[in-house]
């Protein structure tokens, strides 16, 4: 028996003295390959590469986990100032002169993590054996680190580049949520994790997510959830790049499993990542990214799922007429940019409601289409009142990164919509001042000239037959006259009048209406008139009138959309 224990005793001894041996051998920048004199850049780009490379998810080949959690080993020290500096004064981390695996108290040795329990993700191996039995301790890594860049050599400057050139900036926080680096105990690390990304519930989802305008994108997860770590350190990437276009929080599908199930979320033993974002018709909805957990791939998915909600144009071929008018204020950017640039589409989520977006591509300020818009400078923004008149917004813009324009640009809408306001209040005092404004002037001959002389495009004539007819068509006539859209021409050098409005009684005035048609539309009860005298030319619309079908029509006299005809001579009111 006393043999046994000697053999026992000398067979743990020649153990730990191998272990220890093989320890004292492992140097961190040999095993990310890098020199003694390599920046925190270089050993980060390392790490990245060769944490890829032999991740346990992604490499089944013997040896990969052990290897892997060398590489984890060595950033932990190489990572962290004053481990490096002590390891390379001491060849210990700690400051002692040695770099052992450590015994009962020390934290020596590797870790490896995966699944692990609540509050944690992993389990470690040392000198104790798998899990860390045997009363050592060990080390515990994660991915991540200081900095935003992404392993993939992927740049901040590639397609997320800001609209006015330059990048739109990597530092390591972002949103005010914080960073993803720095280095610490694999417990202590997924704790400090869950404080950077903010927790979303459902309370905070319909306050702050559901419709709002802001493409978010979001963490699914449990306690348990494999490679958490990595997911937070590709979150943070993404997060940096695109700050003031994307937010990020996370869902625990463990502790708020009802929110996660409504949302048609299930909890997997990884954690899943989602984009939620605006579609066109402007509901929100929540797209599930299922690619390769690459920085760079995931970026592209963000950045696909930003909101469309600017209509990109031909300014050459722009209709400022029926555009620049009515309804909610408009507002253009030119640029030279071949795509519409993500801040215009960010601000169009936000807005979307408040303005109507467009974008055009430019060659450059001396386009004559630029000039005649009075820009002297690019990317500019040009706004249009709803009252359809032009403002310049902005010319020769510069900003310094992505969430610094946002949040500028963001003050110039909620200034020019506070303007628009006013105009529209001003607009209105003066409408109700007018008498004119409360009714439809019957035509005549001592009024023709004023009303549809050559110097108006359009003149609406409403037709009618009797008293009814003629009540319900000035009740139209003077609902619609009171639009914008169908009472003023705006083009890019200023306003003018497009169309005017009347009544006439075809009892009196049949002469009249015998130059438009031979009959002299005596079968109707009532008729809309679109007289362009200059022309020579009309339209007509008979049937029922409402405000909607005179709206349409007089939109589509406007545009062109309606068939004209010649008049059979030139019609004198008496």
């Amino acid at each position: 028996m006393k043999t046994r224990r000697i053999s026992i005793a000398i067979v743990l001894f020649v153990s730990l003295f191998v272990l220890n041996t093989q320890s004292k051998t492992v140097d961190p920048y040999k095993v990310l390959g890098v020199d003694k004199s390599s920046s925190q850049r270089e050993i980060q780009k390392a790490f990245h590469k060769l944490s890829l490379q032999y991740h346990p998810d992604k490499n089944k080949s013997k040896g990969a986990q052990e290897k892997f959690a060398e590489i984890n080993n060595a950033y932990e020290i190489l990572s962290d100032e004053e481990k490096r500096k002590n390891y390379d004064l001491y060849g210990d981390e700690k400051g002692a002169p040695r770099f052992d695996a450590g015994g009962a108290g020390d934290q020596g040795g590797y870790t490896y993590f995966t699944s692990g329990g609540p509050g944690q993700s992993g389990f470690n191996f040392g000198p104790g054996g798998m899990g860390g039995q045997g009363g050592a301790k060990s080390f515990s890594f994660s991915f991540g680190g200081p900095g935003s860049q992404s392993s993939s050599g992927f740049g901040l400057d590639d397609i997320f580049s800001n609209l006015f050139g330059g990048g739109v900036g990597s530092g390591s926080k972002f949103g005010g949520f914080g960073g993803f680096g720095g280095s610490g105990r694999s417990q202590s690390r997924t704790k400090n994790s869950g404080k950077s990304i903010p927790s979303i519930n459902s309370q905070m989802y319909k306050k702050e997510l559901s419709d709002k305008g802001m493409t978010w994108l979001l963490l699914s997860h449990t306690y348990t959830s494999r490679g958490i770590q990595y997911y937070e350190s590709v979150i943070g990437e993404v997060a940096s790049s695109l700050n003031g276009a994307m937010k990020v929080g996370r869902i625990n599908c463990e502790t708020d499993a009802s929110f996660c199930k409504g949302l048609g979320i299930y909890p997997r033993n990884v954690p899943r990542l989602f984009v939620y974002s605006l579609k066109s018709s402007g509901n929100g909805a929540l797209m599930e990214y299922s690619d390769d957990l690459d920085v760079k791939r995931v970026k592209s998915f963000c950045h696909e799922h930003l909101p469309r909600f600017s209509k990109r144009v031909d300014l050459d071929h722009f209709d400022f007429v029926s555009q620049a008018v009515g309804g909610l204020p408009k507002v253009m950017l030119l640029s030279t940019k071949k795509d519409t640039p993500v801040i215009w589409r960010a601000l169009s989520g936000l807005y979307r409601n408040r303005f109507v977006f467009y974008d055009a591509q430019v060659r450059d300020a001396s386009d004559p289409s630029v000039q005649r818009l009075g820009v002297d400078g690019l990317p500019a923004i040009v706004g249009w009142l709803s009252n359809g008149e032009k403002q310049i917004l902005r010319t020769g813009i510069s900003v310094k990164d992505l969430k610094s324009a946002v949040q500028d640009l963001s003050g110039l809408l909620d200034n020019f919509e506070k303007k628009n306001k006013k105009a529209a209040s001003a607009q209105s005092k003066s409408e109700q001042s007018e008498p004119e404004a409360k009714q439809v002037p019957v035509l005549t001959g001592s009024n023709f000239n004023d009303i549809c002389g050559e110097k108006t495009p359009v003149c609406v004539i409403g037709v009618f037959r009797s008293s009814k007819a003629r009540d319900k068509l000035e009740k139209v006539l003077l609902s619609v006259s009171q639009k914008s859209l169908s009472r003023r021409q705006n083009t890019a050098y200023g306003s003018r009048d497009s169309v005017s409005y009347a009544l006439l009684d075809a009892a009196r005035q049949q002469s009249f209406l015998n130059a438009f048609d031979k009959s002299g539309y005596k079968s109707s009860d009532k008729v809309l008139l679109a007289y362009k005298l200059r022309k020579g030319k009309f339209a007509v619309f008979e049937g029922e009138v409402t405000t909607e079908d005179a709206e349409s029509f007089i939109s589509s006299v406007l545009s062109g959309d309606v068939q004209f005809s010649n008049t059979r001579q030139k019609p004198i009111a008496k």
